[in-house]
């Protein structure tokens, strides 16, 4: 599946940016698990490594890691680097339902 068709695959959908040796990625890394358990399958939560995917990151003007991005119908509503509350990413994403 490309990130095209990724963003595109709900009405909504959260990109998460992150790198294996980055520690605020690591520590964000159960946050995001628990935002996906929250959101169910409705609301697609894709995680994609930089060092794997550094084509789509430099495509998507990633420059630091973690970075959160939320689209809706395809379209980037909302983008955000670094470290966030889970409540405060859950409510963003669902701000956009």
């Amino acid at each position: 599946m490309t990130y095209s068709q990724a963003i595109n695959e709900a009405p909504v959908v959260l990109v998460e940016f992150f790198a294996t040796w980055c520690p605020h990625c690591q520590k964000m890394m159960p946050i995001v698990d628990q935002v996906r358990a929250a959101l169910g399958d409705a609301t697609p939560v894709i995680q994609l490594d930089i060092d794997q995917n550094s084509a789509t990151a430099q495509e998507n003007g990633v420059s630091g890691v973690p970075t959160f991005i939320i689209y809706r119908k395809g379209q980037e509503m909302w983008r955000y680097s670094g470290e966030i509350d889970g409540n405060e990413l859950l409510a963003k994403v669902r701000s956009y339902k």
